[in-house]
């Protein structure tokens, strides 16, 4: 796996460049501003890039809009997002983007970098890793939808749980519940948001962006 980093802090940039590189994952460049981002990408085209959201000249949400941008010119390049901050609007846009290989994690909540890694190789092979406190601030807002609505508590708990990549079985595991009472609720989920089943095999993550896509509107 080959990844791009873009995090204005020297040293957090270079000590995560390190922690990877440990594991296995090649860091084909890491850079401290939007421009060197998209440079990066452009030249290495990695499997993807791991962007913090408050990048130079103004601090606000620069690695959020080069994010949009990413996966609007270079589809095939996973996005995560590793931030202390949760940026509804702009992550909703992001997540409107494309179906897949969409991350979204809080730094202060990684407490494990073999995880971290993990969820950056599910975003780099089209899966999404959304922390659950993002997951629910982006339903939260996005309350307006009439779909969101028509799904039970149980339902909703589902939801959130798929969005942050678990499988089935994790989702299981978490819930106390059999698996089979999982792909239930699954397909009910899939169901009252019009979802059928597809080629592409992403009602996963289409299921989220369903709610997500209107956040910030």
């Amino acid at each position: 796996m080959r990844v791009v980093i873009a995090e204005d802090s020297a040293i957090l940039r270079d000590g995560l460049a390190q922690l990877l590189a440990l594991r296995g994952v090649e860091v084909a460049a890491a850079v401290g501003d939007a421009d060197a981002l998209h440079s990066a990408v452009a030249e290495h085209r990695p499997d993807a890039a791991v962007i913090d959201i408050r990048l130079p000249p103004s601090q606000t949400d620069e690695g959020l809009r080069a994010a949009v941008a990413i996966r609007r010119e270079t589809p095939d390049v996973g996005v995560l997002i590793f931030s202390q901050y949760v940026e509804t609007r702009f992550a909703a846009d992001l997540l409107a983007e494309s179906s897949a290989g969409v991350g979204y994690l809080l730094k202060e909540r990684v407490v494990d970098i073999d995880e971290f890694v993990d969820a950056l190789s599910r975003v780099a092979a089209g899966g999404t890793a959304l922390d659950p406190d993002v997951v629910t601030q982006l339903l939260g807002a996005g309350r307006r939808t009439s779909a969101l609505d028509l799904l039970t508590p149980r339902e909703r708990e589902v939801l959130e749980l798929m969005a942050e990549g678990r499988t089935n079985a994790g989702i299981a595991a978490v819930l106390v519940v059999s698996e089979r009472a999982v792909e239930k609720h699954v397909a009910n989920v899939f169901a009252k948001l019009g979802l059928p089943p597809s080629e592409t095999g992403h009602r996963r993550v289409l299921a989220v962006l369903r709610y997500l896509r209107h956040v910030g509107s």
